[in-house]
């Protein structure tokens, strides 16, 4: 019988912030099945697996974050799979508002909720950006019609209003592979546009459920650094709006980028 909820950590290479994220994991008020997925195996890694007792699986081709992602989502035997950041912290009751609104709506397909970004050089705050997020993930909050694909796609009309490291997503319900998008950067955004147009409700808490961390080893940064971000944001605001108002959505988009500096 598959559990309820699953963690899938993503350990890629020996992040120094591995250890945190295992622990706030590992001290949620609702047991949550746990597993570590890699696609560049270490002593480091295996080290901090067993000492948490945690089943490690390795994948053993290329690391590419699509297929590092889907092996974790595969692996992972639950009804809900987290695939969980490495940099990233989850408060203890992120389980707990899952499970509670899973019993409260039998065809939540993704579960998700809102964050603070964690900075080196100062405590977990809210960014301006995130306030903005949280505007446009209103229309999820109408949970009585979250279920409607406009009401889902409406939280990505002007962008990715969902962070990526919050979903959780039914894996019952939404099947393999999960992600099938090209991108690199963009791939949760595209990922969540292709689930909005499926059966089955988006269910959003909005409150921080997740510290989302910010340092200069992050894959946004080197994203932004390469102008794939850029490249990628663009193509997918084109898959929904024409050109002249592409222009002006990435005009603005492109301020959020200094959350990164």
């Amino acid at each position: 019988m598959m559990k309820p909820h699953a963690f899938a950590i993503c350990a890629y290479r020996d992040s120094p912030y591995l250890e945190s994220c295992i622990r706030s994991i590992m001290t949620q008020s609702t047991e949550s099945d746990v597993i570590l997925c890699t696609s560049t195996p270490s002593s480091y890694i295996s080290g901090l697996a067993d000492k948490y007792g945690i089943s490690l699986f390795i994948r053993h081709e290329k690391s590419n974050i699509r297929d590092d992602w889907n092996f974790a989502y595969y692996m992972a035997d639950a009804v809900f799979v987290t695939i969980a950041h490495q940099d990233d912290l989850y408060q203890k009751d992120y389980v707990k508002k899952l499970l509670d609104c899973y019993r409260m709506y039998p065809d939540m397909t993704l579960f998700t909720g809102g964050y603070t970004v964690l900075k080196k050089d100062r405590p977990s705050v809210l960014e301006p950006v995130e306030l903005i997020k949280r505007i446009l993930r209103l229309p999820l909050r109408l949970r009585s019609i979250s279920h409607l694909s406009w009401v889902k796609k409406s939280a990505l009309l002007f962008g990715n209003s969902i962070c990526c490291p919050a979903c959780a997503y039914n894996k019952e319900q939404l099947g393999e592979p999960l992600f099938t998008s090209p991108y690199h950067f963009a791939l949760d955004w595209d990922t969540l546009f292709k689930l909005s147009k499926l059966p089955g409700r988006f269910i959003c808490v909005e409150r921080p459920l997740l510290s989302y961390r910010v340092h200069e080893a992050a894959a946004t940064k080197a994203a932004i650094e390469d102008n794939s971000r850029l490249k990628e944001e663009t193509e997918m605001f084109r898959k929904m709006w024409p050109e002249p108002v592409v222009k002006v959505l990435m005009h603005f988009y492109r301020k959020a980028y200094h959350e990164y500096e």
